[in-house]
Formats: structure tokens, C-alpha cells, sequence
């Protein structure tokens, strides 16, 4: 969300902006590079603990993550990706925020995160139930998390390209059954009103 967000700022003609998270949308309406009239949160997601299908490490929650014998989590990095600012409030409301620092592997996306668990290179990751459904078998959720804000995606018809009906029609798709369809297909929930 955040490089895209950097993208539009620098310019990019862009007719609507899907965010990962509200607090990077809430960046986008302060520059006013979106139309806050427009502004919707169109999917749900889980934030969930992943660990290698392989694991032998037996981790079913946060707290497990303080064994010895786990070395290396991947976080987003929470400066800069919404699943990074999730995990930091999940473990920090869990109390192991700061317990299980050394631990962390930053990744620049939750993708990365998620490609960390799948090669192996960590023993336990935290990302999107989405993004856990495009690891396949390389990985399994171990936990889904709690403690933080509601994983709500916004969207809105963005100001900075040439299309605003185009754009309004686009997010009018994505909110109406249909969307919310291929979106279900997907792994996201529909929000609640």
C-alpha cells in the first residue's frame, strides 16, 4: 500500500486506490489524493501466524514463539506495511512485542514475509489468510491473531487520474455482489456494516 501511495504522490494517474489498511488510505485522503466521499472498505482479512509445513516446532500461538529453539520470525516492517503494524499490535497487546525482537526477520512486504516461511529461512511468519492460501503447501497457519485493529480494506476513486467515472464504476463492481464474489473466492470476508 505504501509504495503505491508513493507512487500517486509522485504523480501516477491513478483512477482508484485499494488500501491494505485505513491508516494508509487516512495518508491518501490528508494529501487529497483521493475522493473521501467515495471512500468504502470493501474486504475483511485475517492476520494469521504461519509456520513451514515442515515445521517440527509444534508453535499453535504467539506465545510459542518465545521456545528457545525458534530463531528467526518474519514481520513486515511496521514503518512501512500494514501486516508489519498488525503483528506489532497483536504481539504487543499479547505482551511479546518487545520480548521477541531479536527475533525478527523485516521484510519490505508481507510477501516477502510469506516467501520467508515458504523456503524455510524462519520458523514461524505473520501475514495475510490470503497470502497464507498463495503458500500453498509450502506452509500451514499455525494461529489466527487477535489484539490488533480489524484487518479493513478501503477503497476509494483517487483524484490523480483521468477517469473518476471509470474509477466510481470500478469501486460500484468491487462493493456489489459480483465483487464481493471474486473477492470471497479469494479468502477476504465482506465487512460488516
Amino acid at each position: 500500500s505504501n509504495p503505491l501511495l508513493k507512487q500517486m504522490e509522485e504523480g501516477a494517474p491513478v483512477d482508484v486506490f485499494a488500501s491494505a489498511d485505513q491508516e494508509t488510505m487516512d495518508k491518501a485522503a490528508a494529501k487529497k489524493l483521493v475522493d473521501t466521499a467515495t471512500r468504502k472498505d470493501f474486504a475483511l482479512n485475517d492476520l494469521v501466524m504461519v509456520v513451514p509445513s515442515d515445521s517440527k516446532l509444534n508453535l499453535n500461538g504467539a506465545k510459542d514463539l518465545t521456545k528457545p529453539e525458534v530463531k528467526r520470525i518474519a514481520v513486515g516492517n511496521p514503518d512501512s506495511v500494514p501486516a508489519g503494524r498488525y503483528t506489532k499490535a497483536a504481539l504487543t497487546a499479547a505482551g511479546l512485542w518487545e520480548t521477541l525482537q531479536p527475533k525478527y526477520v523485516f521484510g519490505a512486504s508481507v510477501r516477502q514475509a510469506l516467501d520467508y516461511v515458504g523456503r524455510g529461512e524462519v520458523d514461524a511468519g505473520f501475514v495475510y489468510r490470503t497470502d497464507a492460501r498463495q503458500g500453498g503447501d509450502k506452509m500451514k497457519v499455525a494461529a489466527v491473531m487477535d489484539g490488533h485493529k480489524p484487518v479493513l480494506y478501503p477503497i476509494a476513486v483517487a483524484t490523480t487520474g483521468s477517469n473518476r467515472d471509470g474509477g466510481a464504476k470500478f469501486v460500484d463492481f468491487v462493493l456489489s455482489p459480483e465483487g464481493q464474489a471474486v473477492l470471497a473466492k479469494y479468502g477476504f470476508s465482506k465487512p460488516q456494516k
